[in-house]
């Protein structure tokens, strides 16, 4: 398990401050805080699959896969496991060292774990670290994810705790920092980020950060999205958030949490390539690439790659680490299981 930081505790005061500077005298400080701790020219590159596509219970407002909403998105049940160790196999041909899967849960029920270890087991033994995003886990659950050699488990906390009301009221907050507690507890690395753009005031995107860089111990990899308007949510009718003040949450993600990885998220399909540089510079170094994100389109890989030579960026290679044992009778077992 992760050992607790000895790293100052964050103001709302200390962290406006931040958004408050010039933006030039930003970015130089988040650069200058990343390259003390990271490579500045390698980019982490991860792969996102929706394992289970819709009829999510939740009513996130921004999501289109919650049943809810009318998206016309069809639902589709857990994928085979086999489907997805090709989907996976062909993410680590283009170059990615993490491969990602979501389910629209609320929480993954006992039938689907066989199939979900599986999948972990066998992601794993294509070498190349793994996530999982499956809603709400209990500690019992987070414990058999870890067992199987899950790396990270992801879980966003969205927006502010004062603003989270206006987008989510199936879920607390506070249920959203126990599953992180649990997936902490049981010995993985945490993902977790918020969505930005959702009609939410500056200072709910100070809050959201604060709650992250606080944690006893800070996300390993923290998620800046931008909202992803699609027709039929609630929220699909905002305004663009200013490109400048997304930046600005990089460049204070960066700042506030030195050692994690700040992915660049959803919203790259409307990105230009100066943006995406500027959110680099500003030190982003994870990104998604793939056609999707769960539902959501994304720059291909291949444009990606012609942006990083274009940038000079190349992608992170895994570190690697010592293969866990597990019973493969036990993963051959859930690959046949049903959903």
């Amino acid at each position: 398990m992760a050992q607790l930081s000895t790293r100052e505790t964050w103001s709302r005061a200390d962290i406006q401050a931040l958004f408050d500077m010039p933006f030039n005298d930003l970015l130089f400080k988040a650069q200058s805080v990343h390259r003390a701790h990271f490579n500045p020219n390698e980019v982490q590159v991860s792969t996102l699959l929706s394992i289970k596509t819709g009829a999510c219970p939740e009513d996130c407002k921004y999501c289109p896969q919650s049943a809810r909403y009318d998206t016309g998105l069809e639902k589709e049940q857990l994928m085979e496991v086999q489907k997805v160790l090709e989907q996976a196999q062909r993410a680590k041909h283009t170059g990615a060292s993490r491969f990602c899967m979501g389910a629209a849960w609320r929480n993954p029920k006992e039938r689907d774990m066989p199939k979900i270890i599986a999948m972990i087991q066998g992601v794993r033994e294509l070498g190349l670290e793994t996530c999982m995003t499956l809603g709400m886990l209990d500690s019992a659950q987070a414990a058999k994810l870890a067992e199987a050699g899950l790396d990270y488990y992801n879980h966003n906390l969205d927006t502010s705790p004062e603003y989270y009301g206006d987008i989510i009221t199936t879920r607390t907050y506070k249920d959203r920092l126990d599953t992180l507690s649990n997936v902490r507890t049981a010995g993985m690395k945490v993902c977790s980020g918020g969505i930005v753009g959702m009609g939410e005031e500056q200072s709910d995107r100070v809050g959201l950060l604060q709650q992250l860089a606080n944690m006893p111990v800070p996300p390993e990899s923290v998620p800046i999205n931008q909202l992803v308007k699609v027709e039929g949510t609630p929220l699909d009718h905002l305004e663009d958030l200013d490109p400048f003040e997304f930046v600005r949450c990089i460049a204070v993600a960066r700042i506030l949490m030195p050692t994690s990885h700040v992915r660049l998220s959803a919203g790259r399909e409307t990105m230009s390539d100066e943006l995406q540089a500027l959110c680099f510079f500003a030190g982003a170094n994870s990104i998604f690439y793939g056609e999707k994100l769960l539902t959501t389109a994304n720059p291909v890989a291949e444009a990606d790659l012609k942006l990083f030579e274009r940038l000079g960026l190349t992608p992170e290679q895994r570190k690697e680490s010592k293969p866990l044992f597990y019973d493969a009778t036990a993963r051959e077992q859930g690959a046949t299981a049903t959903a």
